[in-house]
């Protein structure tokens, strides 16, 4: 640490110590304790925010803690084992907690009161915490370790105190500012992710295109209309398919019957035609639009199972994981490739506006979660745990992915993927059997225009947002900066240097030697 502003010097944690105190590791009850019960602090209670008096522990009713760990006012604790991003967190304690106590994992430094608030003004900046990760030792992954001795040796900047106070209190009032910008942002953002829900809800219980169906009622189909024209369509598919499949076969014949035998394609089931949700599900729709489910309406299909088998292969084709599928959002930026056949490739490829549904997710909020595939990489197929829909046309893809992020879809897609055994998870039949608001082609291409639009708008302004509160922190660390290298506040020529400051420290320190679990001094 160079070029200190004049009066300042660097010193080492431990010269500023009067003590370090610890609690025990002890086996607790994983619960916060009750009101007439003791309890430990976990780890999580110090972050690089507040004192989280509430996550703690009960501790066993025969252990008896050591009176000088208590939790109290103005106790700076240390965060001495965490991950990689928490470990050295400190907070300042601002209220007593007569029947919580230290761990081993948090700890109590004896600092000055004076210098309190500077050392955590310091230590919680980029290059407070980035002095105090370098000491710290353990697995990159998982949990890191401060010891004692190597907390004792990171250096800090001291300021003499007077302008310490200044630094702090100038620091202090410009980030409640900052705080109060970043606060309206954030409420900022949550409203526009509550506009979502509230537009695609509109637009799935017919409200968003209530004028337009009044203005273009020549252009609406009625359900049974939608249903034939389904049923036509299908057949069309199938009577094409039969004639491609007969001109395959001839020819497969003419070739001397050499390779496989190409497979006559399979008559589609009949369509379900229109049902009524289950009634623990409250969903109104337009007299003109229908209920049908997926399978009325497309092909699900699976993907690829990975094996070692597949190593072996000698093509190789690009595929989608789980982790390249979000909702509404493609990442791309990782595709690996798998051993497949030549038929598989075929059987599995992905077309311009297929639907992949993730099958199962740790958490309940993500599976089901949906993308609509836009070929821009080619001769790309797809794992197994990703659901492959590809509609026959009468049910547009955007307008499905749209439903299927909407509130209503949301928990049809949760309802079909929960089981009695308490697992969570989707398949091709529960997709197919995925109930859709079906309206005319007119209607879907309206709906999906207006929400195109509309949902734009939002991701232009939360982008937005976030680069606002993106710049904040950037102000916060500019200011910090500015307080580090003494260029916030203006110097006084007549503040006690911090030499002096340092020397005083050092006589105090000598003089509560004898009594190493003294508390912090008045």
């Amino acid at each position: 640490m160079t070029d200190l502003p004049p009066g300042w010097v660097t010193a080492k944690i431990g010269d500023l110590l009067y003590g370090i105190t610890a609690g025990k590791n002890l086996k607790c009850e994983e619960r916060p304790p009750q009101s007439h019960e003791r309890g430990v602090i976990k780890v999580s209670a110090v972050t690089w925010g507040t004192f989280d008096a509430s996550q703690s522990k009960t501790l066993p009713s025969s252990f008896v803690p050591a009176p000088d760990t208590v939790i109290r006012t103005g106790d700076f604790l240390f965060s001495r084992a965490n991950t990689l991003e928490l470990v050295g967190a400190v907070v300042i304690v601002k209220d007593d907690h007569p029947n919580l106590f230290l761990s081993d994992k948090v700890l109590r430094l004896d600092f000055p009161t004076e210098l309190k608030p500077w050392l955590l003004v310091y230590l919680r900046s980029v290059e407070g915490r980035r002095r105090l990760s370098a000491v710290s030792s353990g697995n990159q992954m998982s949990m890191r370790n401060i010891g004692q001795n190597s907390l004792q040796s990171v250096s800090v900047p001291l300021p003499p105190l007077n302008e310490q106070r200044r630094i702090v209190e100038r620091i202090e009032a410009m980030f409640d500012q900052i705080d109060r910008g970043v606060d309206s942002l954030r409420k900022a953002r949550a409203t526009l992710g509550l506009y979502r829900q509230s537009l695609l809800k509109s637009a799935f219980d017919g409200r968003l295109t209530a004028d337009w169906r009044a203005r273009n009622a020549d252009k609406l189909e009625p359900p049974a209309a939608l249903l034939s024209r389904i049923r036509n369509e299908r057949d069309t598919r199938y009577k094409t398919a039969l004639d491609t499949w007969q001109a395959a076969l001839t020819e497969w014949r003419a070739a001397g019957e050499k390779g496989r035998k190409p497979a006559k394609p399979k008559r589609p089931d009949d369509i379900r035609g229109e049902f009524s949700l289950s009634p623990d599900i409250e969903a109104t729709i337009p007299a003109s639009w229908l209920w049908l489910p997926m399978s009325d309406l497309g092909l699900t299909t699976g993907g690829l199972t990975k094996n070692q088998k597949r190593n072996a292969l000698p093509m190789k084709a690009k595929y989608l994981r789980v982790a390249n599928v979000y909702a509404n959002r493609l990442a791309l930026d990782e595709i690996m490739e798998i051993g497949v056949t030549a038929e598989e490739l075929d059987k599995t490829k992905l077309e311009t506006g297929d639907l992949l549904f993730v099958e199962g997710n740790g958490s309940i909020d993500q599976i089901g979660r949906v993308a609509v595939w836009d070929s821009r990489i080619a001769d790309m197929t797809h794992q197994n745990h990703l659901i492959r829909f590809r509609t026959d046309g009468v049910l547009t893809s955007r307008y499905a992915l749209y439903f299927m992020m909407s509130p209503m879809g949301r928990k049809l897609i949760t309802a079909q993927a929960s089981s009695t055994s308490g697992l969570h998870t989707l398949s091709i039949s529960k997709v197919e059997g995925l109930p859709v608001p079906l309206c005319s082609a007119s209607e879907q291409a309206e709906i999906v225009s207006i929400l195109d639009a509309r949902l734009e708008a939002a991701d232009t302004l939360e982008a937005e947002i976030d680069a606002a509160l993106t710049r904040a922190e950037a102000m916060r660390q500019s200011i910090l900066k500015q307080a580090f290298s003494g260029r916030l506040v203006p110097q006084d020529p007549t503040d006690e240097p911090a030499t002096a400051l340092l020397e005083r420290i050092r006589t105090e320190r000598a003089n509560v030697s004898a009594a190493p679990r003294r508390r912090a001094r008045a």
